[in-house]
């Protein structure tokens, strides 16, 4: 099931939330730089998917262990957790984790450390900002029609379902009840999507689009 976090927004002056990094650890640094951010007073979420395919997962997965970043998991943090269990490894390397094996011994420890860390990520963030909107960022989808704090929910759904964002961009929209915002990435679109109350944020950095970062406080 689905593992929740609750942040408390009154500990930040601002909160911004970031689409999907595969990597992108200098796209990210210049776009926290192009917004003043404050490591001792700003709070940055990500959307999941620091890793793969770009030029710095280390880096990125690195960023766990800043007091002024929160993540959920994403579908890639999670095929490398079941890799290093000896699941579905060529799946992994299928979708950008040969990274990981070409690393030499200490920083192949360090990885699998860091590794070891992203089990323990949530899959859903929750946190109401300061203007009273309760917000929920997920990877890639909340698969109820109503959001809940605390109920049972699939959490592969969370971070694999692309069946929301499909069914929207065709024009069957469907609004979440329970919270005013969802954040979400997963799917690359070119630009930011808002369906209903769900936006969609992974702008395909890694794929030569650009990376999006949003304050919502």
């Amino acid at each position: 099931m689905a593992l929740t976090q609750h942040i408390d927004s009154s500990k930040y002056r601002k909160v911004f939330v970031v689409g999907d990094l595969h990597g992108c650890l200098t796209q990210l640094n210049l776009a926290l730089e192009s917004q003043a951010f404050s490591a001792r007073e700003d709070l940055l979420i990500s959307v999941g998917d620091l890793i793969d395919r770009g030029e710095d997962s280390i880096g990125c997965l690195e960023l766990m262990e800043k007091p002024w970043f929160a993540c959920v998991r994403g579908n890639h943090e999670q095929m490398a957790i079941d890799a290093l269990q000896g699941r579905n490894v060529d799946r992994w390397l299928r979708n950008g984790g040969d990274w990981f094996f070409k690393l030499p011994p200490a920083l192949e420890a360090r990885a699998r450390e860091l590794i070891i860390q992203a089990a323990n990520l949530p899959h859903m963030i929750e946190i109401t900002t300061d203007d009273g909107q309760f917000t929920v960022v997920a990877h890639a989808d909340y698969p109820l029609n109503t959001y809940i704090s605390g109920q049972p929910v699939d959490d592969y759904a969370v971070i694999w379902n692309r069946e929301r964002i499909t069914e929207s961009a065709a024009g069957n929209l469907s609004t979440i009840a329970g919270a005013q915002r969802f954040y979400f990435g997963h799917t690359p679109v070119e630009e930011i999507k808002k369906y209903g109350n769900q936006y969609y944020i992974d702008t395909g950095a890694v794929f030569g689009g650009h990376l999006t970062l949003l304050q919502i406080q």
